[in-house]
């Protein structure tokens, strides 16, 4: 299934899109797309409705971050060797996890805002893991089985806060609309393989990345199960998964974003962003 929410910012209600990419009401079935319907048992029972029975929504509408009532987001940094490489950091032993304010989660073709103070806007195209049941000390060998699906991800970070600011990457990585999250929902039987999913990022018409998860380091289950040891996971939660190179940090000059330029994102299987920069 590919689950959706569509209407104005905090007023969009759940919806499903069907086989020919007609939006469906779910209104009446669900109250929202969150985690107390993220579960297998009401997955099931959505996926046993007839979407042409539902009510067609305009294809004009908004539609919003995939998921709702989040609670947290837990980021997977340098996950592609590649990436740490242009990053001039090194390849990580362990998952490197940092946190990104739920404030900033906003939807697939919103606006990204540039903040006050910002030289150093940058994109990162994501594979995001949602939760599906509680996790707390998951094995690897069963990590898919907490997990709902996926869901495209933009990571958009100011590197300057991010990194030559005193502190953590938490300031340079929350700012108000640097989490697009969407279109979809997509439940995990659509993704049997998110090991090996194609992934770009475009400025401007140029391509910018131009990646696959098969080249992560940590794997989907592996890092479901490593956070899963410090961090009980609830349904719900997001997993940004990490970046392939060709942010513009990495570029020489460095590629960074001004306020007009637009962003276009794609995953195989999980549908397209496009953001436009804009002044906060």
């Amino acid at each position: 299934m590919r689950l959706l929410r569509v209407g104005e910012p905090g007023k969009e209600k759940p919806a499903i899109l069907d086989n020919n990419g007609v939006i469906r009401d779910l209104s009446n079935n669900v109250h929202d797309i969150d985690g107390s319907i993220l579960g297998d048992e009401m997955l099931d029972q959505l996926r046993s409705i007839n979407p042409a029975e539902l009510p067609e929504i305009d294809a004009g509408t908004r539609i919003g971050p995939c998921v709702g009532s989040i609670s947290k987001m837990v980021c997977v940094g340098l996950n592609y060797a590649d990436h740490a490489a242009e990053s001039n950091l090194p390849i990580p032993e362990e998952p490197v996890l940092f946190g990104k304010c739920i404030s900033s989660i906003c939807g697939p073709y919103d606006d990204v805002q540039k903040p006050r103070g910002s030289d150093a806007l940058d994109y990162e195209v994501e594979l995001a893991i949602v939760i599906g049941k509680t996790a707390k000390y998951v094995s690897e060998e069963n990590a898919f089985e907490y997990i709902a699906g996926y869901a495209l991800f933009n990571d958009v970070s100011e590197r300057t806060f991010q990194a030559k600011r005193a502190g953590q990457w938490i300031k340079g990585k929350s700012h108000d609309t640097f989490g697009p999250l969407g279109p979809w929902l997509v439940t995990r039987d659509e993704v049997p393989d998110p090991g090996n999913l194609a992934m770009t990022c475009k400025v401007n018409g140029e391509t910018r990345q131009n990646g696959s998860t098969s080249t992560l380091i940590f794997s989907v289950p592996h890092v479901v199960s490593y956070i899963s040891q410090f961090i009980t996971l609830h349904p719900g939660d997001v997993i940004p998964t990490g970046t392939p190179p060709g942010v513009g940090m990495g570029m020489t000059p460095p590629g960074y974003l001004s306020e007009g330029d637009v962003m276009e994102l794609s995953i195989t299987g999980l549908g397209t962003q496009k953001q436009t920069v804009v002044a906060a």
